[in-house]
Formats: C-alpha cells, structure tokens, sequence
C-alpha cells in the first residue's frame, strides 16, 4: 500500500508552476467528442480522474495520446455512445459525457456516476436540462438513457448553480438547434476556460462568468490546440501549507484573482500575499491567527474544495475559526483524522469549529477523500514529527504530484510504494 511520509516542522520556500486545472480540463476532454476530429491539450494534468476520461475517450472509439502533458484526442473514429459501470464509476466528474455524447450522435447510455462520497449530488438538474432542449431520458436500473430526435436550443433556468448541470446543458446546447439561453449558471473559471475551448473549436458559446450563458447552435468546424487553465485550489493547497508551516512561496502561471478569497483568509489570518498577472507570492511566519466565519458558497464565493486546507492550515492559530459548508453534507470525513495529529476541531452538522492548538504532532492518517488528504498534507507540513498518510489514491484524483510539489519548497516528504 503506497503512502506518503512527510516529516514536518520544516520552513517552506520556492517557485511552483501551478499544474493544470482538475475541474476545467475534465468537462473540457468530455467536449472533444463534439468535434470529429483531432485537438491537442497542452498543459494537460497527470491524473488518475484524467486517466479515467481518457478510458471513457477510448472505450468511445476515440484515439488520445500522451506526450508529455499534452494529450491529443483524435474523436474521428467515434463509433459507441454508451459509458460502462465500471468507468462510470471512478469518477463523479463521469457524467459530464451525457451532454456531449447526446450532441454528437443523439443518443446516450450510462450508469449513475461515481466518485468522492461527499453526501447526495444527485444529477436531476443535468437531467432536467437535457429533457427541456428535446431529450427522451429513461432512468431505470442503476442507468440513464437518453434519446432525442433532434435537440432544440430555449431558454433553461437552474434552479441551483450547479457547474456540472451548467458544464453538461452548454455541451448538449453545442448540438441543438438555434439558440439556448442558460440562466443561473455557474461562475466558476472553469465554465470561462470551457468556454475559451469551445470557442476555440468553432462553436458559439458567449457569457461564461456571468449567470447567463448564450449557446447557439453549431457544430464544431475545425481542429484546435488549446492551454488549459491553471489549478486553484492546487493552488490554494500550496499556499495553506506555507501559511501553516511558515515561509514564502511564488506560485507561477496562475490567475491570482481565482484565489481571491482564499488569499483574503490567508491575510486575515496574518500572511503576506501580493498578487501580479500569471503569479502570486506568500509570505508566513507561520505564526497564524483566526478569522472570520468561512462559509463555502458558489464562486465567486469561498470555494468548498478549498476549506479542507485552509481548516488544515488554521489549526496552529491563535483562537477560533467557523467554517460553515453549505455545498457538500459530507465535508468534514477528514475532521476525525486531523484530530490524531492533536487538532482541536469540533463539528456539528454543516459547521465546524477550529480551536487553535500550541502544536500538532505527527501520526499515522489516512485520506477520506481528495480535498481531505490535501489537508492532511498541509497539517503534516506544520506538525511535529513524522506523518504518514496512506490511502494517497484520493489525492492521485486531483493531484499531479504533491510529493515533487512541497519537495520543491524544500519539504522533508517522499512516496513509499
């Protein structure tokens, strides 16, 4: 069983090129199907969910290629519209093929997906969508089915600011007829870089980042190259783990007004942080204090994957923080596993109270979930003494190399296979 061993109490300090974004380029790869052709990838992250859409690409009759970290994907020779259990279920994210596979051939079969078990995220509003632009959906068996004589673009309002439902109806929209009109969509950066992407392919997406987004129907016309955002809450990770062991980290090749709020936390709670195009730099003595309320809300709120690290890089501070999540029921799994480390963390349905401590020491822990064993990265970077996380297959979603990443920064940490 592989781990990671970090051994903590160590300064942090260096220059990261931020990988590319888990969260954009899965909707993204999901939106090279559209086009019967080749497109390229730069800045593609190593990961096991990429990995997993990469097998969906190929189970669909797609050809995609590594070199390096671009990813070429030749969807050509598509010739399946269905998705099996076995992939569905590796990844949440899996379900964002509906839309796309339904654009492309009219037809769609697939398992419910599967994924972090972070609470109920059921997938009505994907659904609902698909059957306002002209879809037959069947939900039967642990299956979806999806049939449509012809998609037909009209004004949708979502209930929620789901970014899957947002990502799924803009990718369904690409191969309907006439104009879809999305209101109350998501805002998230991820939803502008999908945008950017299928701009780039010919089709005419317009409004990504605001709640309207304007589709209007057109098939992709021609091959494309494209550079995939940066990660923010890779990001957000690396920073939290600086604040909370101390020292000064440039990240690279990232859009610092992404990390808005999480770098506001990071200054409230005593860091220095500068923001310029394409980096930003954070300087901790980490010596912390708490904050205010941190309450998870869509963006351009507090991001939810982000208030595992940050929880894990508050629980050295003077006094107490509250964290209320009011995104996923199940966010706290990684509560129980910090506490070994000597945290004082209490819960109580959707809020949590950090109670600073004089030091944290380091234990055996394992990984409930991706964003859970960030955190446990984190907390292991300021503790005392050695931590050992296993269960790492959760960090390997999101992560391209955490072990290379905080090594770089001159952490004391190493992989044991």
């Amino acid at each position: 069983m592989s781990q990671i061993i970090i051994q903590g109490g160590k300064r942090l300090e260096g220059t990261l090129r931020v990988q590319g974004a888990k969260n954009s380029v899965l909707p993204i790869l999901a939106a090279t199907i559209l086009h019967p052709g080749r497109t390229v990838l730069h800045r593609c992250p190593r990961l096991t969910d990429v990995d997993a859409s990469v097998r969906i690409l190929r189970h669909l009759g797609c050809e995609a290629k590594w070199e390096g970290d671009d990813l070429t994907v030749d969807a050509a020779g598509m010739s399946r519209w269905d998705v099996p259990d076995h992939l569905m279920r590796e990844m949440r994210s899996s379900v964002i093929f509906l839309g796309a596979i339904l654009a492309r051939f009219g037809w769609a079969e697939m398992s419910y997906p599967g994924g972090c078990e972070l609470g109920p995220r059921p997938i009505d509003l994907h659904l609902d969508a698909l059957r306002k632009l002209g879809a037959e959906v069947l939900e039967e068996g642990g299956g979806i089915r999806c049939e449509t004589k012809g998609l037909r673009g009209r004004e949708l309002a979502l209930s929620l600011p789901s970014v899957g439902a947002t990502e799924n109806a803009i990718l369904a929209a690409c191969g309907a007829e006439g104009e879809t009109v999305l209101i109350n969509a998501a805002r998230e950066p991820e939803i502008v870089d999908l945008q950017r992407f299928l701009r780039a392919l010919g089709c005419d997406v317009r409004g990504a980042g605001s709640s309207t987004v304007c589709v209007r129907g057109r098939r992709p016309t021609h091959d494309a190259e494209y550079t995939v955002m940066p990660d923010r809450i890779a990001a957000a990770t690396y920073l939290s783990a600086v604040a909370a062991a101390g020292g000064e980290v440039e990240l690279t090749g990232v859009d610092y007004r992404h990390l808005s709020t999480v770098t506001a936390a990071l200054q409230e709670a005593g860091c220095r942080v500068a923001g310029e195009p394409d980096r930003v730099v954070l300087r901790s003595t980490g010596a912390l204090r708490a904050i205010g309320t941190v309450q998870t809300a869509p963006y351009p709120g507090f991001p939810t994957d982000a208030q595992a690290v940050l929880m894990a890089a508050l629980l050295r501070s003077r006094g107490s923080t509250v964290f209320v999540e009011n995104i996923f029921e199940n966010r706290y799994r990684h509560v129980d596993e910090l506490r070994r480390m000597g945290a004082s963390v209490s819960v109580a349905g959707r809020v949590a109270v950090v109670t600073g401590v004089p030091r944290l020491c380091g234990a055996a822990v394992r990984c409930t979930d991706l964003r859970g064993g960030a955190a446990l990265l984190v907390a292991g970077a300021a503790a005392e003494g050695e931590t050992a996380i296993s269960e790492i297959h959760h960090i390997r979603r999101g992560y391209e190399d955490p072990v290379r990443d905080l090594r770089a920064l001159g952490a004391e940490i190493r992989l044991e296979e």
